[in-house]
């Protein structure tokens, strides 16, 4: 059997990331991650949430892996890993199915670590553009990785990682934390909080406006 997929950045990051999580996510029932990788965060965070639904999703290439992680833990609130891509001018591809509770559909939150600074700008302003038809009201939006302020790198290894990744692919880079919040705010969304990380990244949690009687 071919080994499943490992990356030991998520190994890493995993518990100072669920900290944040379980302050936001103690009411939630369903959570869509956006770019799942290698699915260790999916099964890791499924197991310490029971009381929530963990829908893992990524680029058909990423699904077999995925799948391998999810078929290991056995967990009885993992689905199948779903295709799910974000299409500059198209939002994002396809959609998956949206949860319904108490007659409202669309998930409690939405979770992704690690992509902002791989997609390109394009790809990120489509992500963002799919949000409003994913997230139920009050629903949070969870972003880890990092990023600029005021157009400043906060460490050099931050800087040099960027210079990396442009190599790599100029279309990539690490976003400015208030272009990203623009991008929030005009999707209807408010920001919660701002985590500090280990290793110069952050956890930013924004909130969908709730219903007026939430």
């Amino acid at each position: 059997m071919t080994a499943k997929p490992h990356a030991a950045s998520c190994d890493r990051n995993r518990e100072p990331i669920l900290a944040v999580l379980l302050r936001h996510l103690g009411d939630a029932r369903s959570v869509l991650e956006i770019g799942s990788g290698t699915g260790q965060h999916a099964v890791y965070f499924a197991a310490a949430m029971p009381w929530l639904r963990w829908q893992a999703s990524d680029h058909r290439d990423h699904l077999p892996g995925i799948g391998q992680w999810l078929e290991a833990a056995a967990l009885a609130n993992t689905p199948a890993a779903l295709e799910l891509q974000a299409v500059a001018g198209a939002g994002l591809q396809p959609a998956p199915p949206l949860p319904v509770a108490d007659g409202v559909a669309g998930f409690d939150a939405v979770f992704t670590a690690n992509t902002l600074h791989i997609m390109g700008w394009d790809q990120v302003q489509a992500l963002f553009a799919g949000l409003p038809a994913l997230l139920a009201p009050g629903a949070r939006f969870i972003a880890y990785g990092p990023f600029n302020y005021g157009g400043d790198f906060s460490s050099d290894s931050n800087r040099v990682f960027d210079g990396w990744l442009k190599v790599r692919d100029p279309r990539s880079g690490i976003r400015d934390f208030e272009a990203i919040d623009a991008l929030a705010r005009a999707q209807g969304l408010e920001l919660r909080e701002d985590a500090a990380m280990p290793a110069n990244n952050r956890t930013l949690v924004w909130q969908r406006t709730p219903l007026p009687n939430g």
